[in-house]
C-alpha cells in the first residue's frame, strides 16, 4: 500500500511548481519559527522535488542551521555549512568526518517527506530514519512536516513505530497536527 502511495505522490509532486511553492512555505515558516524563537533548526538539502526549507536562512539572520547526516542507525546532526559528500542515492549530506551537534539543543527539526496526513504521519523514502531519529528528541523541540498542500492529505497508513511531526507547513502556512496542541 505504501509503496503504490509513493509512485502516487511522487508522480504529483513531479507536476507542482515546487519552486514557487518553496518560497511560500518557506515565508509562512520563517514567521512561525520567529515567532517561537527558534534559533538552532534542522533542516535539509532538498531531493527530487522536494520543498525546499533553504529559503529559511535568508529570512533568519539570527539562527544556527544544521543538516542531518544518515549514518547506519538513524541520523546524525552537522552543522550547515560541514564539508559534503554524496550518498549513494544521490543527495548530498555532511560528510562522515563533519563536526556532530547534540540533537538535543536544537529548538526545531524540518522534516522532509512525499507526504504527510492530517494527524502529522508522514509517507516517506522508506528508510526509517526520521521515524527513527525523532521519537529521540527532547519534548520541547518543534517537530514540522514540510510538503505543498496537495501532498497534505486526509490520512496515510502507518505503522506502529512510525513517528509523526506536531506541525504542518506548506504555502498556505503552519497548523498544527490534528490532534496535537498548537504551540
Amino acid at each position: 500500500m505504501k509503496q503504490t502511495l509513493r509512485r502516487r505522490y511522487l508522480e504529483l509532486r513531479r507536476s507542482l511548481d515546487t519552486a514557487r511553492l518553496s518560497e511560500e512555505a518557506a515565508n509562512a515558516l520563517a514567521t512561525f519559527l520567529r515567532d517561537r524563537e527558534a534559533r538552532r533548526i534542522l533542516i535539509y538539502l532538498p531531493f527530487r522535488h522536494e520543498l525546499s526549507p533553504l529559503g529559511l536562512r535568508n529570512r533568519l539572520p539570527k539562527a544556527r542551521f544544521f543538516l542531518p547526516r544518515v549514518a547506519p542507525f538513524g541520523l546524525t546532526v552537522h552543522p550547515f555549512d560541514a564539508p559534503r559528500e554524496r550518498h549513494r542515492y544521490g543527495f548530498e549530506q555532511p560528510g562522515a568526518q563533519a563536526p556532530r551537534v547534540d540533537p538535543a539543543s536544537l529548538d526545531a527539526v524540518v522534516v522532509p517527506g512525499i507526504a504527510f496526513d492530517r494527524a502529522g504521519f508522514r509517507l516517506g523514502y522508506g528508510g526509517g530514519y526520521y521515524d527513527r531519529f525523532l521519537p529521540r528528541l527532547p519534548g520541547h523541540i518543534l517537530r514540522i512536516g514540510l510538503a505543498p498542500s496537495a501532498l497534505i492529505v486526509e490520512a496515510l497508513p502507518h505503522d506502529p513505530w512510525d513517528a509523526c511531526v506536531d506541525h504542518l507547513a506548506s504555502e498556505h502556512g503552519v497548523r498544527a497536527a490534528e490532534g496535537r496542541e498548537s504551540g
